[in-house]
């Protein structure tokens, strides 16, 4: 039987006499000691502890704490949970003020008392464990509750959970769904959604994007072609609707199917009924229709470019999807869910992001929605050096401030929706955990989501 890891300690100590009497009084632990900031970053790397004592009185500045407070900041950028408890003989309350607004998890005055000191480090041993097993419980629930959201749909926002609300409702329904939306914002992973949510589930789910085929081609692939029909047709092939009997076909991109081919699609929605290319008899087809289309279809309507008697066909149901930058909190839970992923696949020491990149994906605009936002990360992922990715990590800019709101409480009311979303993707939807993280009391939190109109 393979025998546990043992918890393990990092002393950063340059004092060799109390490096001795410290290794020797941490029975139960794997313990490892460094002498300086550069050798304490490099046991940092090779062994991972999870808790850290530091003296701030590190060479080449023994009598000052420059040198230890730039070792608790690079300490802490490596690896954010460790609990580094800093000890300091040099002005005790003005280091100790410097510590802990530094991100140190305790602080002890010398001299060192052996005793007490045992109790803080096991102590900071014990809060590691705690904060470990419940990110591993919340990362499991976020997993358990995501598998079951909407065609595999990522978001807690209030916009885009309306939306699958609405999906969830029209599937059981036989009719036909128009998706309207920007490119990037999900359309196909509703679409499936909606199909594995209705009776159909267990027959094929096709997909086709319109603007992608060939003009020439796309009656072909729609509706299929008789062997001979035309120059290259050496065997008869059903198209797409066919291949869909039954279930469901999605057709991207609707907007780009020229005028002639319309009429045919028309046809085939009144009647349910095909013609293949060169055929002569008509096919009776059971496919249900979804399409999508990121132009402004009322436009192409009304500029003769899309006909309105195929569009009513067409969209008994519409659904509009909000871009990326209209659904607060989502950036952020995407891009996680996405840097886990990545991390996982690449064999990435990455774990999250750092404070500026938190940043910079709240104040992006992210004008190619969540397909944007992907291929960020993905890149963050393999830039990034340390554990935590960065804004240059994602090639993004530092946020710049925008132009004023019309008054004062305009900003605040923004700054509020802004920070109690974001909040509340942090927590997936917990109240008392969103409490927690913007430092008000759960009465206070639940009077701000009533006035602002907020869901959890």
């Amino acid at each position: 039987m393979t025998e546990a890891k043992r918890p393990t300690l990092l002393i950063v100590e340059d004092d060799a006499g109390l490096q001795r009497q410290l290794r020797w009084a941490y029975d139960g632990y794997e313990v490892v000691v460094a002498g300086d900031r550069a050798a304490a970053l490099e046991a940092l790397r090779l062994h991972e502890p999870q808790v850290v004592t530091l003296d701030l009185g590190l060479p080449p500045d023994p009598d000052g704490t420059t040198e230890g407070l730039r070792a608790l900041a690079e300490i802490l950028a490596l690896k954010p949970d460790a609990k580094v408890v800093v000890a300091s003989g040099h002005g005790a309350r003005e280091s100790a003020l410097a510590a802990i607004a530094g991100g140190a998890w305790d602080f002890y005055q010398k001299p060192i008392d052996i005793d007490q000191l045992g109790l803080i480090v096991a102590r900071a041993f014990h809060v590691h464990a705690l904060e470990a097993e419940n990110r591993r419980l919340a990362a499991r629930a976020q997993e358990d509750a995501l598998g079951g959201a909407l065609g595999g749909l990522i978001t807690a926002a209030p916009e885009m959970l309306k939306v699958t609300r609405t999906v969830e409702r029209v599937a059981p329904a036989d009719i036909t769904v128009m998706l309207l939306g920007a490119s990037g914002t999900g359309k196909e992973v509703l679409a499936r959604g909606l199909h594995d949510a209705s009776r159909r589930r267990d027959a094929p789910f096709v997909a086709i994007n319109c603007a992608a085929i060939p003009e020439t081609l796309l009656e072909s692939e729609l509706f299929g072609h008789e062997k001979g029909a035309f120059t290259g047709a050496v065997k008869t092939t059903p198209g797409k609707i066919e291949q869909a009997d039954g279930g469901t076909l999605f057709l991207d991109e609707i907007g780009d199917v020229p005028l002639a081919l319309q009429v045919k699609l028309l046809r085939f929605l009144q009647e349910r009924v095909i013609e293949r290319v060169g055929g002569r008899k008509p096919i009776a087809v059971d496919t249900r229709i979804v399409c999508a289309t990121h132009q402004d279809i009322d436009a192409m309507v009304a500029d003769g470019r899309f006909r309105e008697d195929l569009y009513y066909r067409l969209a008994e149901i519409v659904v509009r999807i909000p871009s990326l930058a209209e659904r607060p909190g989502d950036a952020a839970l995407l891009a996680r869910h996405f840097l886990t992923r990545f991390a996982r696949a690449m064999g990435s020491a990455v774990t999250g992001f750092s404070p500026d990149a938190t940043a910079a994906i709240d104040a992006w605009g992210w004008p190619g929605n969540v397909r944007e936002l992907e291929n960020r990360v993905k890149r963050a992922v393999i830039m990034a050096d340390g554990k935590l990715a960065t804004a240059a990590d994602l090639d993004l800019a530092p946020p710049e401030d925008g132009a004023l709101p019309i008054n004062l409480r305009a900003v605040r009311e923004a700054a509020d929706r802004g920070a109690i979303r974001r909040a509340l993707a942090q927590s997936d939807g917990n109240i008392s955990g969103t409490a927690r993280l913007l430092g008000v009391s759960r009465p206070t939190l639940y009077d701000l989501m009533k006035s602002y109109d907020l869901n959890a």
